[in-house]
């Protein structure tokens, strides 16, 4: 079977993305794809890891095995290692043998505990905000040739993009979410402003004013006294003045 074209690799990336109900999901499954794109071109078996960083968030990391998975996290734990030096040169990183590389001694010695021989880590190019790398696994030492590498940097170019979108894609469903909240929460104060309006003969800003002092004054999130003002009115329980 011969490799897959750039624009059949896209294809098969935007599939993953619309059919991916999260990004972690979506990672996971670009890492399953990734591997066997690299065990196909090494003829060797390759597993894959998958980090992302985004400002202010936690790494998310995923891979398509348990092993891959394990050594990304404790690479990123570490601070050292083929993954993490290709973010910093954006230039793909190989580690070709654990025994006769010593550039990372600490992590190096996990890789072999594992029964990893080599490794290589591949970044991809997002934007400031947030940074990603694929970081390849092979059991034997020497996998990783020219031919695969460079078969693994277009991978990472089309990898990159598809990134990028699942990102977009990702906070624009939950801004979406958070909009749709926010509407929630503003219909539901509105009409908890409705039955003070009634109970006190006021004004809405009045109204709102008393919602707001409640709420403070107990320390409640003005939402949840919204809706607790609301329930009182479905189960027949109101009283005729809303006292903060």
């Amino acid at each position: 079977m011969g490799t897959p074209s750039n624009d059949e690799q896209f294809i098969k990336l935007h599939d993953l993305i619309i059919s991916s109900s999260n990004v972690n999901d979506f990672l996971t499954e670009l890492s399953e794809v990734a591997a066997s794109a690299l065990s196909e071109s090494a003829g060797s078996r390759v597993e894959c890891g998958v980090t992302l960083r985004r400002r202010k968030r936690s790494a998310t990391v995923a891979g398509s095995s348990d092993r891959a998975r394990e050594l990304d996290r404790l690479e990123q734990a570490l601070g050292e290692g083929p993954c993490l030096a290709s973010l910093e040169t954006m230039q793909p990183v190989v580690l070709a043998d654990v025994e006769t590389d010593t550039r990372w001694p600490e992590y190096q010695k996990i890789l072999a505990a594992n029964g990893c021989r080599s490794v290589l880590g591949v970044p991809l190019a997002l934007d400031e905000d947030q940074a990603a790398a694929l970081n390849f696994f092979a059991s034997e030492s020497g996998v990783f040739s020219d031919a695969v590498i460079s078969r693994a940097q277009g991978f990472a170019d089309q990898a990159g993009r598809a990134v990028r979108l699942a990102l977009q894609i990702a906070d624009a469903r939950n801004m979406a979410d958070d909009l749709s909240a926010a509407l929630q929460n503003r219909t539901t104060i509105d009409l908890a402003c409705g039955v003070i309006m009634a109970q006190n003969r006021c004004s809405q800003e009045e109204a709102m004013a008393l919602l707001t002092k409640a709420s403070s004054h107990r320390n409640q999130k003005l939402r949840d006294l919204a809706a607790e003002v609301l329930n009182r009115v479905s189960s027949g329980s109101v009283s005729t003045h809303f006292d903060p």
